[in-house]
């Protein structure tokens, strides 16, 4: 087997898929290595295979002694980790920080205020005096300002309480299962909070000594979390988090919309198949030894097959992604019409059975 990510051959690999030949046929199986940190991302157009191969690495992640897979799953397309225990060890839990997991700035980024307003400086105020939603709600009541700056205040933060995710016990992450963190059912500004919680806590958990495995944090709809507050807790995963150990994989189909550092990064880039002129433009910009006059040429055709840029081997690998463990939870919902069992075929994406089930489900 070929692994991707390292040169030594050290640690715990896990299977990733198989060389992708000429005519389509599979050579050689490829894994990639789990041993130690790395920055990793996922592209590629709707139905490519991107959240697919999410799943797959997810799956092997958690199937790996002294690592704790961690994904924040803002579609709700990964609830399907938890259906085979036997093969996948993983559970799928409500998202819950605490209100301190935020600093004042964040809060006020987080509910659209203006840090120099009134409502924001009051905001700001009461987040640095406490340590839970309830009592900022409380604190606020409490200051000496305007009622109408009291009043909006309030409302903002009644807001954030609406979403459920603050002030709740907050799931062990590192424990020897998978953690699906399902924010399917939050607004973007919610999810955004939990993924700046997690990312915050598997840094300075393994800075402080409090987290002994090793962290993977999977992020799907990475556009998403890079434009919002946990921004700055995403990119020091990827310029610092090797030190302590952190993994970050972000997956997109928007590559274009993360900044360059996302990119530029990322040791291992999966590349499913892509279009837009913009996204293939992010990577011309960002990896140009890697992206050569072919590089369109070379773009994978069927959804499931992939280019993999490796920093490690310094090279460009055409590769199949392997069948998943467990169903695949992120395929459309389709109309149900009779289907062919001759051709059962490798499903990914928007391109599963017509009734939107995985044939492995």
């Amino acid at each position: 087997m070929h692994v991707l990510g390292s040169t030594d051959g050290l640690g715990p690999v896990g299977h990733l898929g198989a060389y992708r030949a000429r005519d389509g046929s599979p050579g050689e199986e490829v894994g990639v290595d789990l041993g130690g940190p790395h920055a990793a991302l996922v592209v590629g157009k709707r139905g490519s295979g991107k959240s697919y191969t999410l799943g797959v690495l997810a799956e092997e992640a958690a199937r790996t002694d002294g690592v704790a897979p961690i994904l924040v799953d803002p579609m709700g397309a990964f609830d399907t980790l938890a259906d085979a225990p036997d093969e996948v060890p993983a559970r799928v839990v409500e998202p819950r920080v605490g209100a301190d997991a935020l600093d004042p700035r964040a809060w006020c980024s987080l509910l659209g205020l203006d840090p120099t307003g009134a409502v924001g400086a009051l905001v700001w105020r009461v987040a640095s005096e406490t340590t839970t939603l309830a009592g900022m709600v409380d604190a606020v009541g409490e200051q000496d300002a305007p009622d109408a700056v009291r009043v909006a205040a309030e409302n903002h933060l009644a807001l954030a309480r609406s979403w459920d995710v603050f002030d709740g016990a907050t799931p062990d992450l590192a424990g020897p299962k998978a953690t699906v963190l399902d924010c399917s059912g939050l607004p973007d500004a919610a999810t955004n909070a939990v993924c700046l919680a997690v990312a915050s806590r598997c840094y300075r958990g393994r800075l402080d000594g409090t987290v002994d495995r090793l962290p993977w944090l999977f992020v799907d709809e990475a556009h998403v979390a890079f434009e919002g507050v946990a921004a700055s807790a995403l990119r020091r995963l990827l310029t610092r988090g090797r030190a302590p150990g952190v993994s970050l994989v972000c997956a997109t189909q928007r590559p274009s919309a993360l900044p360059d550092v996302a990119v530029s990064q990322s040791d291992l880039v999966v590349m499913h198949r892509l279009t837009g002129r913009a996204d293939l433009a992010a990577f011309r910009e960002t990896r140009p030894t890697y992206v050569g006059d072919d590089f369109e040429a070379r773009m994978p055709e069927r959804p499931g097959d992939a280019m993999v840029v490796d920093d490690a081997t310094e090279g460009v690998h055409a590769i199949r992604v392997r069948e998943r463990l467990t169903p695949h939870g992120g395929a459309s919902p389709r109309v149900d019409v009779a289907t062919s069992d001759d051709e059962p075929g490798h499903e990914y994406g928007d391109d599963a059975n017509a009734d939107g089930t995985d044939p492995k489900g």
